[in-house]
């Protein structure tokens, strides 16, 4: 924005011809301009480029920022080759890669303020911020594409006496970039340094409203309070939600047809009965606390969340219910009932070689957020039981958020002792005992 001890820049300057290694002296490096005019001149508040982005300097500066933008392959990511249909996912997926290409198009076309992409790893964020960043360059406009660990370790790297430019040029170059892409934004090394030049980069494109296209896969309510407060600004950022899984995972469409979440889609909290008025009151204790504990653990998951209680008792609906909220959120949800998934293994038997059974237990342990409904492990025997301990296990020691259903009670869990530990590790695992009877049986009150 014009400074008032400048003076009052015509549409028609085009005469600066400064040196192009450092911040034009007349927009500050932002690459416009507003005229010195009073409210209510129809010129008041519009945005006009610089004239120092006009002609050799303006190629020059733009070739440098494309160079730093290192999008090598990224090159070829266009709106044209984005994937929606016949990516091998739900059609509820596909809704929402539909609504944030037409986001990203959209933005590309008039590219002002801020567009916020959140997703899982590889559900396509950075092949529609490559997409704006390639339409952008293609008319003409200077952009800077960074992926953000990368960004740091440039700045790092200024500092060194080998760097062919100094750290305070190649840090005006990012924040004062006319338009910046930054992608993968919350996987740097959260150090004091990295979170302070993230701060002071953003806060700097906040307040002057520069474009800005940022994407992550990091809840917003885990990033830095500064950063949240200002990308939760809505006057400025528009947030587009990816709810599409890992387009690299190879099977994606098995995994989506394994998930049963759709048929749960009606499922939520609000609709969930506690059944005071017909349930002792010990049994309605006990389905209150288990819905407090849902509810919770959908707005902040960590670890697993285990309800047991008989049939038709409500541990489904909860279950659902909690991965209706996520899904909103932008996690990746699989929804199964056990003995589909292990049918699912099974079914790799079907091929020559072991590998397939490997890679589909790889997939299903991997995924972001997984609801395992009706564990019933006295049913399970065997090879059964062993696959079913080594996806457990793994989620156990990564932390991965899991939601378990299951009929069996405390004293059952004996039957396999390794189970029985990690479910009883109160530092991981938050076991949620529902006494009420099923729904289809009606109790009287006592």
């Amino acid at each position: 924005m014009q400074r008032q001890d400048e003076d009052v820049i015509s549409k028609e300057n085009t005469s600066y011809t400064g040196n192009p290694d450092v911040p034009c002296p007349i927009c500050r490096g932002l690459g416009y301009i507003t005229l010195d005019v009073p409210v209510g001149h129809p010129d008041y508040g519009r945005v006009y480029p610089c004239p120092c982005q006009k002609g050799p300097l303006a190629e020059k500066r733009a070739r440098r920022l494309r160079e730093l933008s290192h999008l090598g392959h990224l090159a070829e990511k266009t709106f044209a080759n984005f994937r929606v249909e016949g990516a091998g996912i739900g059609k509820r997926h596909r809704q929402t890669l539909r609504s944030a290409l037409e986001a990203a198009k959209e933005y590309a076309r008039n590219p002002e303020g801020w567009l916020l992409l959140t997703g899982t790893f590889g559900c396509g964020k950075t092949h529609l911020a490559a997409a704006i960043a390639n339409y952008l360059i293609g008319m003409g406009r200077p952009v800077l594409f960074q992926v953000v660990p990368d960004l740091l370790d440039h700045l790092r790297a200024a500092f060194g006496p080998q760097s062919a430019i100094g750290y305070d040029q190649r840090f005006e170059e990012v924040r004062t970039a006319p338009y910046l892409i930054l992608d993968d934004l919350g996987a740097q090394n959260t150090t004091p340094w990295a979170l302070e030049k993230l701060y002071q980069i953003l806060n700097y494109r906040y307040n002057n409203r520069l474009p800005t296209v940022l994407t992550t896969n990091v809840p917003l309510e885990d990033l830095d309070p500064r950063l949240r407060s200002r990308l939760m600004d809505r006057s400025l950022v528009r947030l587009v939600a990816i709810s599409a899984p890992d387009f690299r995972s190879e099977g994606i469409a098995t995994l989506e047809e394994l998930n049963t979440l759709a048929l749960h889609a009606n499922e939520t909290f609000d609709n969930f009965s506690t059944r005071q008025e017909e349930l002792t009151q010990p049994e309605y204790i006990s389905i209150r606390d288990a819905l407090v504990a849902a509810q919770e653990y959908a707005n902040h998951p960590h670890g697993w969340l285990v309800l047991m209680g008989p049939t038709y008792c409500g541990k489904t609906h909860l279950a659902a219910a909690i991965a209706n909220v996520r899904a909103m959120h932008g996690d990746s949800v699989l929804f199964v009932v056990v003995a589909d998934l292990l049918d699912y293994l099974r079914a790799s038997y079907n091929y020559p070689t072991t590998g397939p059974l490997e890679q589909r237990l790889r997939k299903v342990r991997a995924v972001p957020f997984l609801v395992l409904d009706d564990l019933e492990p006295s049913a399970l025997k065997g090879w059964a039981l062993e696959k079913l301990y080594q996806l457990l296990e793994y989620r156990f020691n990564a932390l991965l958020p899991t939601v378990i259903t299951t009929g069996m009670n405390l004293e059952q869990l004996d039957m396999d002792m390794r189970l029985k530990v990690r479910f009883m590790d109160k530092t991981r695992c938050m076991i949620m005992a529902m006494s009420a009877p099923p729904y289809r049986v009606t109790t009287r009150k006592k």
